[in-house]
């Protein structure tokens, strides 16, 4: 015959406290033992651009902080697509992240149904690193000066203005469109493969305008190659205090840029999002590196795993708000 047993109430809460005790220790102890080999940081793009420059200034910092190396790893491929996949078909350790640009939330939309991903619910926010606003540059074949001029200039002439982008789905190509339905205005969109072929015929009077990230615009401005519009941010940045916004010429909450963002794969543990977040916060925010990304035209954000999750999740609805409304399309 078994009898039953009660435990005795002391024994009983010293096992619960022991219990809970060890689970305190295992969560800190998984924490302490990352990172023990080295990371990657899957950028979509080839080297040398906007997203590479980013990830490299940070990566070597945060190699540096975190004791293993961070190897950049440039995955191209259908608007960045091919290195998002990637890394969303990793596994969730820690050891791998992507460095995403706007297409990322574009493609939401745009490539509804057709991705081997989802661009929210495949992967797990870690940083909005930096953000690069978007200026609106004229060509000076146009004979109109400032942002008004070249409003009125486009609505005198209904779909005979021509702009260019670096591509369909680019932040570049978004903003425009999204300025057109704001303004009302009728323009024909003239898409490139890159922006220097699209800053070539703006400055060769091919097209009338484009919007770039400021770093781009910037030698062309001084050269007088072309006319700067204006910023799309809410007040001027330190880095362009001359240049007046989008806001100030009229238009009302306008704002708009180019931005990279840290993603892990999902699942990946909260407390290593959390370090990498905090320490890349560190990185972007001590002053020589802010003024250095100031210098190449971002806008120092370092943002935490909550408030970026957030970001993105707006960048998505806004965005697919103005693919649906443009009926914007990729051939």
């Amino acid at each position: 015959m078994t009898i039953a047993t009660t435990p005795r109430r002391g024994a009983s809460r010293r096992a619960l406290i022991a219990a809970a005790a060890g689970a305190a220790l295992a969560r800190p102890a998984f924490a302490q033992e990352w990172p023990t080999r080295p990371l990657r940081i899957i950028v979509p793009y080839t080297p040398g651009g906007t997203t590479d420059i980013a990830t490299r200034l940070v990566a070597e910092p945060l190699s540096r902080v975190l004791g293993q190396p961070v190897v950049v790893e440039n995955r191209p491929g259908a608007n960045s697509i091919v290195g998002a996949a990637a890394a969303a078909t990793s596994a969730p350790d820690g050891y791998t992240l992507v460095m995403v640009l706007p297409a990322h939330a574009a493609n939401a939309t745009l490539q509804a149904g057709k991705m081997p991903f989802d661009a929210l619910t495949s992967f797990a926010p870690v940083s909005l690193v930096v953000q690069a606003p978007l200026v609106l540059a004229g060509s000076r074949h146009v004979p109109a000066e400032d942002f008004r001029g070249f409003v009125d200039y486009i609505r005198a002439r209904p779909g005979r203005v021509n702009y260019g982008s670096s591509g369909i789905g680019a932040t570049a190509h978004l903003a425009m469109e999204q300025l057109a339905l704001r303004l009302n205005l009728r323009m024909e969109h003239v898409p490139y493969r890159g922006t220097q072929p699209a800053l070539q015929d703006l400055m060769a009077g091919n097209i009338g305008l484009m919007f770039d990230t400021y770093s781009t615009l910037k030698p062309q401005f001084e050269a007088g190659n072309v006319r700067p519009l204006g910023i799309a941010t809410v007040t001027r940045p330190d880095f362009a205090p001359n240049l007046p916004t989008i806001i100030e010429a009229g238009l009302p909450d306008f704002a708009a840029s180019s931005w990279c963002m840290l993603l892990a794969p999902a699942r990946t543990p909260d407390a290593i999002n959390e370090r990498i977040a905090r320490e890349v916060r560190a990185i972007v925010m001590e002053p020589t590196m802010k003024k250095r990304l100031e210098d190449l035209g971002f806008v120092a954000e370092g943002r935490a795993p909550a408030p970026t999750g957030e970001f993105l999740r707006a960048e998505v609805a806004r965005w697919g708000e103005v693919i649906r409304t443009a009926n914007i399309r990729v051939e």
